[in-house]
């Protein structure tokens, strides 16, 4: 299936860290771009109370407009926010993040809305979004899909911060991402702040499951998230040894390990991640 290859989609493609700063905070904005997060997510969705709506929204467009980059979580189809927030932001952000995307179609309209070059973020949070993922993923406007842990746990009534209730989850996303030839996906937020160990604990356990990329709250979930999410000099070292092992595209061995084309892929892939 078709990716989108234009420079600014593939930056949210490969993107370790997605932070998250409220809408209504513009005094953070540059604060968050300057805390190493390789996107900064202006969000006008859930940081952000009805009645600051509006003012979230002009405070995105206006830096934006400054020539900043960003991408911005929008208000939810159907909210009475959404169109205006699309119609704001949607010729500025880098990209944009649709939460409780569920429609391919309504993802359809959000990519028309987009300058040229600019990518699709859809957060499976609900239901509906993760039994209807690879329909989703196939979007052409889609860069990859982000996994929202807190929201899809409320409806389904477990608790958010479980893995094993949400892994069926978690890899019906990974699994559709890679069906449709997506970039992995963005794991969900972790909301213990003040807990390194949960944060290790999920970060763990997104890098088994495949996943590439994690929501930060805070700024101090940053540098810990990109360093799990880039390889290890150990893995760079192998892979290399892999490419250079294989020097006319038959089997060979490396370092005991026979040498096939999934396993050229794999130390290719992990080079792309440096």
């Amino acid at each position: 299936m078709p990716t989108n290859e234009s420079p600014a989609s593939d930056d949210l493609r490969h993107a370790r860290t997605f932070l998250f700063v409220p809408g209504h905070r513009p005094e953070r904005f540059a604060k968050a771009a300057a805390a190493g997060a390789d996107v900064v997510v202006v969000d006008l969705e859930d940081a952000v109370a009805p009645a600051q709506k509006a003012e979230a929204r002009e405070n995105a467009r206006a830096w934006l407009a400054e020539g900043h980059r960003a991408v911005v979580r929008l208000n939810a189809p159907g909210t009475s926010w959404y169109e205006a927030d699309l119609a704001a932001v949607g010729p500025h952000a880098a990209g944009v993040l649709v939460p409780k995307a569920e429609d391919p179609a309504t993802l359809a309209a959000v990519a028309a809305a987009l300058p040229a070059g600019s990518g699709v973020v859809p957060l499976l949070e609900t239901a509906a979004g993760i039994a209807n993922a690879i329909a989703l993923c196939a979007c052409p406007s889609v860069v990859r899909p982000a996994f929202g842990s807190v929201d899809l746990a409320a409806q389904l009534g477990v608790d958010h911060r479980s893995h094993e209730a949400l892994r069926y989850a978690r890899s019906t996303v990974v699994l559709a991402a890679a069906v449709a030839g997506r970039g992995a996906p963005v794991d969900g937020v972790t909301t213990a702040l003040a807990n390194e160990g949960a944060l290790t604990t999920d970060l763990d356990h997104a890098v088994l499951l495949g996943f590439t990329g994690k929501l930060c709250i805070h700024p101090r979930q940053v540098e810990p998230s990109n360093r799990r999410f880039s390889p290890t000099d150990r893995e760079v070292e192998w892979a290399r040894g892999v490419l250079a092992a294989d020097r006319d595209g038959s089997v060979a061995v490396y370092d005991g390990q026979m040498i096939d084309r999934p396993v050229v892929r794999r130390a290719q892939a992990i080079l792309a991640r440096r």
